[in-house]
């Protein structure tokens, strides 16, 4: 199609219309040049589409670090045409995900979203990624351009950092998948060294567009678009959402006056124009379960990949005493709330709603043979979960009618940007949740809402809360994705049914609906000290213990940052009794991101599963009994306490956040300051064991021999590393930040390629790999140089544990 014939068909309040949001979550339609909407949707582990409910469930995958933890390109990319399927069937076009973002310091809170430390790592999953939704005729979007790696202050936050820290390191993976050919880029909240994103000239035009030849779309993340000519100008080339916002009839009033030129205008309309071909919204109509860019095939099974890739990323961090996998074992003390309410995912944007999420405690009951008993141990939860019982949403108007009724899972609301299309939003006033809770106990009920806004709880048609919530937070995703919460205490008697009400006046978001609530319930709470002498009692009882500990969504959440790395509530205190009842203890990490462990000489085995999406507790299963291995390598370092981590500070000072450790985050840093972590990058043990035999290298080409010498088939994850010889002994390893031959100061080592490997027992496998030039070069002043000379390249099972080096010359 003539992207150019239809540009000069538009008009200039048309072209203007193409490049400013029409709503929530998508561009306008031209339905004279055969344009359709262009459909957005959140979602890196999963596609929400249009309506964020539970009424329109989605698939939900690992989370990007567990992605990562896999080392696994092509299962990413399965991961990648999995979810392409899923937009297809929700009828969107643009993916807004995979955040290419780095794990600069533990605390960001959207750390779980990202998924490495490391720059090449990031790079090659992402891209992996992104060719796999793509090549499902998705527009796949790296995420957020660029420095965007904490939250606090995320709005304002102006990053200060050198040239060579971002092209080494926060620049390299969105240029990787520029080259790789992805369709969109979204500019971020966050400055650059004094600049916004969204008007960032410099990096948007000068580098993504001009240097590294991007001919896709940039769009702006939600509501960072701040000044009209400054971001028509400075390489922005769509913002979101609309129809409020700077762009619209301002940019139509700046074309008039000439402060910004039409072709400008032009370059815009056209990358939206390109991206809707490629993305089947353009011309002829693509069925919704069908696209020109794949071939005919059958359709993916997401619960089947979602427990592959969930198992492939659990990371088995110790198993001193090879308990694992369990065999023998007739009764096993299941212990945590995590165990019964599974951490499937994190908070914030990256949320979608599955149809069902499969705990460790549903999993393993169904284990024939194995008696589960199961103990709450210690609660970690901060807010109280949405009643888990049939609800009914009712939308009325001002004077009370029932506008519409709307049947829901739980008593959970979320209706932002799109109302259900029965409802007439200009006659909404309220919406209200009914749901009948039969006690199953006597005594004092929590019951609670959560939201933002005025609301109205009943019990039996008798008001018993009527409060106005609005966190304090300038933050208005934070309103959406951390909003605050009210409780109070009921009388309720067992087996008695109660009718719940909980009426909430309606409010908007940038002119558009906005509707996110629940109606809390929990029993009255046990002694927390009874609940951990239970969990030593049934621990004691069984032949195995499990412990389930987990962070929450209000540890790990797009919106804020940690505070710490502490597990939330006493559930370290909770691991150390339920060890001290059973030396036979395996502590399941369910967490998006690193923690302290401080029990962690105590347990006999500790396995992370990350945040593991919906299949997670069968995968578990598939673990814990080897049915599967656990497959992850740590993407990212876990420190021993918070204090040893070479950066952690994610507060800006007077505004900005300056990134002064340069290139030495993550293990970089590591090793440049001669500290040890509780487990390096790239570490992770399986359930066999490998020799690592031989390496060659001959020009860029490094070959290395390894042999599974274990019982059972197995998988590896070869890992190669770089390092600058000395230049005072060319046979020996440059030390922790010399700068080599480079003249300037560079890590001891860098990840420079890896690949994995399958092998029954005895069986050898060579693996080949071929160096990037990128390894050897530094940004300098001129542009990227190769820095010449002597190198070793390491052939490691982790930073921690290196079998092979070689030496080669460039």
């Amino acid at each position: 199609m003539d992207l150019e014939r239809l540009i000069k068909g538009l008009d200039l309040a048309t072209k203007i219309s193409l490049v400013t949001g029409a709503d929530m979550w998508s561009l306008p339609a031209a339905p004279e040049i055969g344009l359709r909407r262009l459909v957005m949707s959140d979602g890196p582990i999963g596609v929400r589409g249009e309506q964020w409910d539970p009424g329109d469930p989605s698939i939900a995958l690992p989370s990007p670090t567990a992605l990562a933890a896999t080392w696994d390109t092509a299962l990413v990319r399965r991961a990648g045409l999995l979810l392409a399927q899923e937009a297809r069937r929700k009828g969107v076009h643009m993916l807004l995900a995979p955040t290419l973002n780095l794990h600069r310091s533990p605390l960001g809170g959207r750390h779980f979203e990202c998924f490495s430390e490391d720059p090449f790592l990031t790079g090659e999953i992402g891209a992996a990624y992104a060719g796999g939704v793509q090549a499902g005729g998705v527009a796949a979007t790296a995420k957020h351009f660029v420095a965007n790696d904490s939250e606090t202050d995320r709005f304002t936050a102006d990053i200060r950092a050198d040239e060579r820290t971002l092209r080494e390191l926060y620049l390299a993976p969105f240029e990787r998948l520029a080259a790789a050919g992805v369709w969109a880029v979204m500019a971020a909240y966050n400055s650059v060294n004094g600049t916004t994103m969204t008007e960032h000239s410099a990096l948007l035009n000068d580098v993504l567009k001009d240097e590294w030849g991007f001919d896709g779309l940039v769009v702006s993340d939600w509501t960072a678009t701040r000044d009209t000519e400054r971001s028509a100008l400075g390489g922005l080339d769509a913002a979101m959402p609309g129809p409020r916002n700077p762009w619209g009839d301002r940019l139509a009033e700046a074309v008039r006056d000439g402060r910004v030129p039409e072709e400008v205008v032009d370059d815009k309309v056209r990358r939206v124009l390109r991206l809707a071909q490629r993305a089947g919204a353009l011309g002829e109509p693509v069925p919704p379960a069908v696209s020109s860019a794949v071939p005919p095939a059958r359709p993916i099974d997401g619960r089947v990949l979602a427990r592959e890739a969930a198992a492939r990323s659990f990371v088995l961090l110790a198993d001193e005493r090879g308990l694992l996998p369990l065999a023998g074992v007739r009764s096993l003390a299941l212990v945590g709330s995590a165990a019964a309410d599974a951490k499937a995912m994190g908070g914030g944007s990256a949320q979608v709603f599955p149809a069902h999420v499969v705990s460790p405690l549903e999993a393993l009951s169904r284990r024939e043979g194995l008696d589960i008993r199961y103990a709450l141990g210690a609660d970690p939860r901060v807010r109280l979960a949405p009643l888990a019982v049939p609800t009914t949403a009712r939308f009325l108007d001002a004077g009370g009618d029932v506008l519409a009724e709307h049947p829901l899972p739980a008593a959970q609301a979320h209706w932002v940007a799109a109302l259900p299309p029965d409802v007439d939003a200009a006659a909404l006033a309220a919406v209200e949740l009914r749901a009948t809770l039969t006690p199953a106990v006597s005594g004092g009920h929590e019951l609670g809402v959560t939201g933002t806004g005025a609301f109205a709880l009943s019990v039996d048609g008798h008001t018993v809360l009527e409060k106005s919530i609005y966190p304090d937070t300038s933050d208005l995703a934070s309103l959406l994705l951390a909003p605050g919460e009210r409780r109070i205490v009921v009388e309720l008697t067992a087996g008695v049914p109660v009718e719940l009400a909980v009426r909430h006046t309606t409010g908007a978001f940038h002119g558009l609906p906005r509707i996110a609530f629940s109606l809390g319930h929990a029993d009255p709470p046990p002694d927390e000290e009874a609940l951990l002498a239970e969990a030593e009692r049934v621990a004691a009882s069984a032949d195995v213990a499990v412990v389930v500990v987990s962070t929450t969504m209000e540890v790990e959440s797009e919106g804020f940052d940690r505070q710490n790395l502490a597990l939330p509530g006493r559930q370290d205190e909770l691991v150390t009794r339920v060890a001290a009842a059973n030396p036979r203890t395996i502590v399941v990490l369910n967490t998006g991101s690193p923690v302290e462990m401080p029990w962690l000489d105590r347990v006999a085995a500790v396995l992370l599963t990350w945040f593991p999406g919906q299949e997670g507790g069968d995968a578990l299963a598939d673990v814990l009994f080897g049915d599967a291995e656990p497959g992850g390598r740590l993407p990212t370092t876990w420190p021993v306490t918070a204090a040893d981590c070479p950066v952690l500070d994610v507060t800006p000072a007077d505004g900005a956040l300056s990134y002064d450790e340069g290139v030495f985050i993550g293990y970089r840093g590591w090793e440049r300051l001669g500290r040890t972590p509780a487990f390096w990058f790239g570490h992770g043990l399986g359930y066999t064991t490998w020799s690592y035999d031989e390496i060659a290298a001959e020009g860029r080409t490094v070959t290395v021999a390894v042999t599974n010498t274990g019982a059972r088939p197995g998988r590896e994850v070869v890992q190669l590393y770089l390092s600058p010889d000395s230049p005072d002994s060319p046979d020996s390893p440059a030390s922790p930040g010399s700068p080599g031959s480079a003249g300037v100061e560079r890590p001891a080592r860098w990840l420079a390629a890896f690949d994995t490997v399958d092998a029954g027992p005895g069986q050898t496998v060579l693996v080949t790999l071929v160096l990037p030039e990128r390894a050897f070069q530094i940004w300098t002043d001129d542009g990227w140089r190769t820095v010449p000379g002597a190198y070793r390249v390491h052939a490691a099972r982790g930073l921690g544990d290196e079998r092979l080096t070689a030496s080669l010359t460039v």
